[in-house]
């Protein structure tokens, strides 16, 4: 199977994640850039952001047409989280590649862990902007050290934390993910010049076209069951990138 058959294959699935989920698709991404593809995994976290946000930024238009992105406690979240994305991005191309695998595989670990867990009571939806704000920076210093837009971390923080509905929470982290992404993108300027746009390029056109299906699939099949079926995946993609980086 050529380079490029993968790509597209590999974009489909991560622009279905992001459209149902509202993230996981940059978790798919990085290990697929990696292993399918041959990116290094410092190229490929660059790679991952330029495919989320481009990505993302399309999903989030579909759910905004139907109402269901909450712009006021999105862009708080989001806007708490631009400088620790920007100086985060910067740092990881100081780290050693083997160390940025190892910190991915456990962050996926723990995400596929936490997304099996049975979701918290809802409290009701307010805006609590220190828990936001503190939400928000974390999740952008996750994206900015490790390629990945934080959807899987953000929807259950919107969820739990700020009372969002799963389906409000969906489109909202969408919103947080563009702005991360772009954020971090900016601290990695100038550092893409070994990557292979021929393949991202048609990675990126996949998943966007993948992000409507998401987005179709959300309204069809309930949101507890997709995630189940991602957590599986992600937890194995996980182990996979651990015994890797040991053997």
């Amino acid at each position: 199977m050529t380079a490029l058959v993968l790509a597209l294959i590999a974009g489909a699935v991560v622009g279905l994640a992001l459209g149902a989920l509202g993230g996981g698709g940059s978790v798919l991404a990085v290990p697929a850039l990696i292993y399918l593809l041959g990116f290094s995994p410092s190229a490929a976290t660059t790679a991952s952001l330029i495919i989320v946000a481009a990505t993302s930024a399309t999903a989030l238009y579909a759910h905004a047409r139907d109402g269901h992105v909450a712009w006021k406690v999105g862009s708080l979240f989001a806007a708490a989280g631009i400088i620790p994305a920007y100086l985060a991005g910067a740092a990881a191309g100081r780290v050693p590649e083997a160390v940025l695998t190892v910190a991915f595989a456990v962050i996926a670990a723990l995400a596929a862990v936490r997304m099996f867990r049975p979701s918290a009571s809802r409290p009701p939806e307010r805006i609590r902007p220190g828990k936001a704000a503190g939400a928000g920076a974390g999740l952008g210093a996750v994206t900015g050290f490790l390629g990945v837009g934080g959807g899987f971390l953000a929807v259950p923080a919107l969820v739990s934390v700020l009372g969002l509905t799963m389906r409000r929470a969906v489109g909202t982290s969408l919103l947080v993910i563009t702005v991360n992404s772009l954020a971090a993108l900016t601290a990695r300027t100038g550092t893409g010049g070994g990557l292979d746009w021929a393949l991202i390029g048609p990675f990126t056109g996949a998943a966007i076209l993948g992000a409507w299906d998401g987005k179709r699939l959300s309204t069809k099949v309930s949101g507890n069951s997709l995630q189940k079926v991602f957590a599986g995946v992600l937890l194995a993609v996980a182990v996979f990138m651990l015994i890797d980086v040991i053997a």
